[in-house]
């Protein structure tokens, strides 16, 4: 699944459209690099988020294409924030 999509199923970015932006403006990194909107996630991977002066840190736990807001937060692992 695409980073973009990835952000938005799991509900920690609101909008695929915010997501594509934040990729492009360098503000996702995986694993230490920045990434295209294309990046294809894969479990295990660190996804880190920054947010202004603030940075989400999550682990990749499970890859769906759909998941409620219920669900949503069992697709990942917050590390720090």
């Amino acid at each position: 699944m695409r980073i973009d999509k990835y952000l938005k199923v799991s509900r920690l970015i609101k909008r695929r459209t915010v997501a594509n932006d934040a990729c492009d403006t360098e503000h996702i990194s995986v694993n230490g690099r920045a990434v295209k909107a294309s990046y294809q996630v894969k479990e295990g991977d660190i996804i880190e988020i920054t947010f202004g002066m603030r940075t989400l840190k999550v682990k990749v736990i499970d890859v769906r294409e759909n998941a409620n807001k219920s669900n949503a937060g069992e697709m990942y692992e917050v590390i720090s924030q």
